[in-house]
């Protein structure tokens, strides 16, 4: 199966170009070696959150993505909106998976305490939101990629009983 996915980076420098974005880099990678994914759409946005809100709309209702991955805006930064803007978009909460990836870091990196990222439903989208460093999207990400197919069939609505 390959999944169309999205990739949604939230970053006011990544925005203006000061930049480079090396966690989309490694989502971009472990999404086709992974999990066999196909990128349909990549985006930067600036830490705003009707700009994130229009993103995932468009990324979930028009490029209909099974998966939107978000890098970036998950601490407590006071421009760290990206977990709001994301329940602002979603239909339900899947707290096993931001709780996986939170558990998995921790045993790493006690900061880890700190990622505010949650997963959810759009539609038959799921969207992750992922830390803004590659380090932190790679640990987040694999912590979580051996249950992605089995939540995408379920999403999609192609997993039956």
């Amino acid at each position: 199966m390959v999944w169309k996915t999205a990739i949604l980076t939230a970053s006011d420098k990544g925005a203006r170009g000061e930049r480079e974005d090396t966690s989309a880099q490694v989502i971009r990678e472990l999404v086709e070696e992974e999990l066999g994914g196909e990128i349909v759409e990549y985006r930067i946005v600036p830490d705003e959150p009707d700009e994130i809100i229009a993103a995932l709309i468009e990324m979930t209702d028009y490029f209909q993505a099974d998966l939107v991955l978000t890098t970036g805006g998950t601490e407590l930064a006071i421009r760290d909106v990206t977990p709001e803007a994301t329940r602002r978009v979603i239909e339900r909460e899947v707290p096993g998976m931001a709780e996986a990836m939170r558990h998995t870091a921790m045993q790493k990196n006690r900061g880890a305490m700190l990622f505010r990222g949650i997963v959810g439903i759009r539609g038959r989208t799921l969207i992750v939101n992922l830390p803004g460093t590659p380090k932190g999207v790679h640990e987040n990400l694999a912590a979580i990629m051996d249950q992605l197919p089995e939540a995408l069939l379920m999403v999609t609505g192609q997993f039956r009983l």
